[in-house]
């Protein structure tokens, strides 16, 4: 499969999917680290303090930096403010709904729930559609035909993905499924992934957007100036680059159909403010890993697999001194991927699959 020449068809409905399903690849079991049953429970406990802790700092950092972008607004002084306000809002909200997406950011419901509800709108995500597609992207990550959230299919399209420097092509897919929403109507794929006692929250929550977004559009017409839009809307395009930064660091150039995670993903060591935008999903083998652990619990989950998993990269300019070549190079032969390196006397992962971990020398 992916040792096919040329380009495979990714989506959800095509041969890939039959055959990943015929492979074994669908709903598989995956390589596990080996970490004691009393060691991962007590990882996975939940705690609202780190979380509550996080988000408050989160919302006072936007309504600072908002504040004042709109208080100086009109001035080159609103410049900077606006720009942080924007990576703020378009940005850190990925890590923030995918956390409370897991239900495992907060130890109380409704919170994961307040929050995601909040972020998903901040990045132009539908909640429900989200949280059955990101489901199947744990189940069958980076499996060709199964995971609809692969953000680098081979070859890569380098156009799409400079224009989601500034969000400019997932923001316009994202208004159209919007629309196409609001309609009452869902895509074949999504079809595959959401259930069909769901849809009408799906409907229902695409009518709100749009009719929030409606209410900006005409609240900049009222005041014949764009910064009610500034707050609301346009941050998820203007601030959205670190979304992209950090998202290629997941799996971009990594090996497609394998049931072990240490293969298709990556651990990234980054700086505290990365880290805290991000929600610690820079330990993104260990996330896929053990799905369940909560973010803040992140950095100990590593320690206790590091021996078991590939060296991680010791910085983002680091992981991007791979990815870029490699992305580089799929253009022009789409079978090309990186082989990670397991350390010496790591168990293998399950049989199943096309690509192999390379034992370290």
């Amino acid at each position: 499969m992916s040792g096919e020449i040329g380009r495979r068809d990714y989506s959800l409905v095509g041969a890939e999917a039959r055959r990943a399903v015929e492979a074994g690849l669908a709903g598989a079991t995956w390589y596990a680290g080996p970490i004691p049953r009393k060691d991962l429970k007590e990882l996975m406990r939940r705690s609202d303090g780190p979380a509550i802790r996080d988000t408050l700092i989160w919302f006072a950092a936007l309504a600072v930096t908002g504040g004042l972008g709109a208080a100086l607004w009109g001035s080159w002084w609103a410049v900077p403010f606006f720009l942080a306000y924007g990576v703020l809002y378009g940005s850190a909200s990925d890590s923030r709904w995918h956390e409370c997406g897991h239900g495992t950011a907060f130890k109380t419901r409704w919170m994961n729930d307040a929050v995601y509800h909040i972020a998903c709108f901040m990045i132009l995500r539908e909640p429900t559609v989200w949280r059955w597609s990101h489901a199947r992207h744990h189940t069958d990550t980076i499996i060709v035909g199964r995971d609809p959230e692969i953000a680098a299919p081979r070859p890569p399209d380098l156009l799409g993905i400079a224009l989601n420097i500034f969000m400019l092509k997932s923001s316009a897919r994202a208004i159209r499924k919007l629309a196409l929403h609001a309609a009452g109507r869902l895509t074949a794929e999504e079809e595959t992934f959401i259930p069909a006692m769901e849809r009408r929250k799906v409907f229902l929550v695409a009518r709100i957007y749009l009719a929030i977004f409606a209410a900006v559009v005409a609240a900049c017409l009222a005041l014949g100036s764009i910064l009610p839009a500034m707050l609301v809307g346009l941050p998820t395009v203007y601030g959205g680059g670190m979304t992209l930064f950090f998202g290629l660091t997941q799996h971009a150039g990594l090996a497609e159909d394998v049931l072990d995670h240490r293969l298709n993903s990556r651990t990234v060591y980054m700086n505290p403010v990365f880290r805290f935008l991000y929600s610690n999903m820079n330990y993104h083998v260990e996330h896929h890993m053990f799905p369940l652990v909560p973010y803040h619990a992140l950095p100990k989950l590593h320690a206790a697999l590091k021996p078991h998993c590939p060296p991680p990269y010791p910085s983002c300019w680091a992981a991007y001194r791979e990815i870029i070549p490699t992305l580089l190079r799929q253009r022009r032969d789409p079978r090309h991927h990186v082989v990670r390196r397991l350390p010496q006397g790591a168990a293998p992962g399950p049989g199943v699959g096309t690509a192999r971990a390379v034992p370290a020398e």
